[in-house]
């Protein structure tokens, strides 16, 4: 008589598979939990270096404001408040450059290019923090009264440097292309302002020798490097925008 085979039913899965499959379902509905809860983090830290950055960039356009007191009424407040600023540039640099290498190596292009920028930025940040800050230090140190008119083109140069450093933040917040101009075009103009004041003091310093020229000039050299710093963050604002360097842009031909 032929052997007779025990019927089973499609369908019917032995006790042992179904705990093996509810196990690996298990496992990976905790694997997505965790992927879930790193991405979740990963654009926590992100979000959390940008707005260090964004942070970075209205500190340092708080020194630059404070300037004006400071040249015009030789206020020991504005001082404090441009060291208090160049205290917390320093700090917030250094964090940034800790956190960035763990944050970048779980983003995707878009978000590295981000993360690279806000480093870039606080790195130009600092950098204005301390040249604010020497301008800070030479203008407390003078015991001479500065003329009139030095004081009244440092203040412009101060000013301009607020605004552009004001125009960088609006445009990193809002993704603004003309900011970016507007900071390139300010440049020039800051520029302008410490060679007219340098043209004068060589001009007066070939007539009688003045020591306190030597203080006037390091402090517009300082500002209009600090205005460099600036232009440097608008052409990161462009950079982050297009994709591409403002810096290996064809200049224009001359017609």
């Amino acid at each position: 008589m032929p052997r007779k085979t025990a019927s089973r039913v499609v369908g019917d899965v032995p006790d042992e598979v179904e705990t093996i499959v509810a196990s690996a379902q298990g496992a990976a509905s905790a694997q997505n939990k965790e992927n879930k809860k790193a991405a979740k983090k990963s654009a926590g830290s992100l979000d959390e270096l940008a707005r260090m950055a964004l942070k970075a960039c209205l500190i340092a356009r708080d020194a630059a404001f404070n300037v004006r007191d400071l040249l015009t009424n030789s206020s020991r407040m504005a001082f404090l408040a441009i060291k208090d600023c160049e205290k917390e540039l320093d700090l917030i640099e250094r964090q940034i450059d800790e956190r960035l290498p763990a944050a970048i190596t779980r983003v995707n292009e878009a978000k590295a290019r981000q993360l690279l920028t806000s480093l870039k930025c606080t790195t130009d940040l600092e950098r204005i923090g301390d040249l604010v800050m020497s301008v800070a230090m030479r203008a407390q140190s003078r015991t001479a009264k500065m003329a009139a008119s030095d004081v009244r083109q440092l203040v412009e140069m101060s000013e301009m440097l607020r605004e552009m450093l004001d125009a960088v933040y609006r445009g990193f917040v809002e993704l603004d292309l003309e900011r970016a101009r507007k900071v390139l075009q300010m440049d020039k103009d800051i520029d302008r302002v410490c060679h007219a004041l340098f043209q004068k003091h060589l001009a007066e310093h070939a007539a009688h020798s003045d020591p306190s020229s030597f203080d006037v000039l390091l402090m517009a050299q300082a500002l209009e490097r600090a205005g460099d710093h600036t232009t440097n963050l608008a052409e990161d604002l462009y950079n982050l925008i297009e994709g591409r360097s403002v810096r290996h842009m064809p200049k224009k031909k001359a017609t």
